[in-house]
């Protein structure tokens, strides 16, 4: 069974945190990116796109508990889930995304984001309205739909 994926989402007005991607991996190592895409070539032709804050749910964990955990280990935001705002898939395993509410801090790159940052796998915090989220690549795509009904309401 596909390990669940916890995903923190963080509004903030009219503007939702995610984190730009650049991933290009080796020749002869797996892609999850050139899977999804189904790229069959030689060498992995690296990925621009964007993914809210999240990660998988550990044994154990709930859902709820592994999105804050997440939330505080890419980004050392604290909050607590206001509510599921939807379910969805991503890569091939569920996908759980909670609406963040009593956010605190600043958003500042952490954890293993930043310890794997470098000039093949890069990520950066930013806030994105939804008219960015097409240029962006927010992935999974079928996000972009009820995050956009939730900046707009």
């Amino acid at each position: 069974m596909p390990i669940p994926r916890a995903v923190a989402v963080v509004v903030d007005g009219t503007r939702v945190l995610v984190i730009k991607r650049f991933l290009r991996r080796d020749p002869g190592v797996a892609c999850v990116m050139c899977d999804a895409a189904g790229w069959r070539g030689a060498a992995c032709p690296g990925h621009h796109y964007a993914v809210l804050p999240g990660g998988h749910v550990e044994d154990g964990e709930s859902p709820e508990y592994a999105a804050v955990r997440e939330l505080h280990e890419e980004t050392t935001l604290t909050g607590t889930i206001d509510r599921l705002l939807f379910a969805s898939s991503h890569n091939g395993r569920p996908a759980f995304y909670f609406l963040m509410r009593d956010v605190n801090g600043a958003p500042l790159l952490s954890g293993e984001e930043a310890t794997e940052h470098g000039p093949n796998n890069s990520f950066e915090l930013r806030w994105a309205t939804a008219a960015e989220f097409e240029q962006l690549n927010l992935y999974p795509a079928d996000v972009r739909g009820p995050l956009t009904e939730l900046l707009h309401s």
